[in-house]
């Protein structure tokens, strides 16, 4: 007879740390060479390049992130940004509340990045704050 005390709720498998990191960096680091390499040519063009680089930030990390769940970094790591109580994705305004909270794994000398290779749910400092989690695609 089977123990009426035993959870037969599915396990959640969380995205590890080099899944998340390499779909952030797919996503941010052709925006900063471009950066690069326009502040070496004008003050003009760098300044034309930061206005298209916050409108891909709000098309790719909040827009799409936000309402899919993949940015195009994590479409590509076969990754997914979702809600922790949900497991739906988190809207354009929190995916955007997400970015500004990541300031804070950054300010204690960027351990908040490095959480997810020892927390339980694999979560930065950010992900705690808004409640979301990065799961398989």
């Amino acid at each position: 007879m089977a123990d009426p005390y035993t959870s037969y709720a599915p396990t959640i498998t969380y995205s590890n740390w080099g899944q998340r990191a390499v779909g952030y960096l797919i996503d941010v680091a052709p925006v900063i060479v471009v950066l690069i390499i326009l502040s070496r040519i004008s003050v003009a063009l760098y300044v034309v390049g930061v206005l298209l680089s916050l409108g891909w930030s709000i098309y790719n990390r909040w827009y799409l992130g936000g309402t899919t769940g993949q940015s195009i970094g994590k479409k590509v790591m076969n990754i997914r940004l979702v809600s922790e109580q949900t497991g739906q994705p988190i809207g354009m305004l929190m995916a955007f509340v997400r970015d500004i909270c990541h300031i804070l794994d950054s300010l204690i000398c960027y351990v908040g990045w490095l959480f997810p290779l020892w927390d339980a749910k694999r979560q930065t400092l950010a992900d705690k704050i808004v409640k979301t989690v990065v799961v398989p695609a």
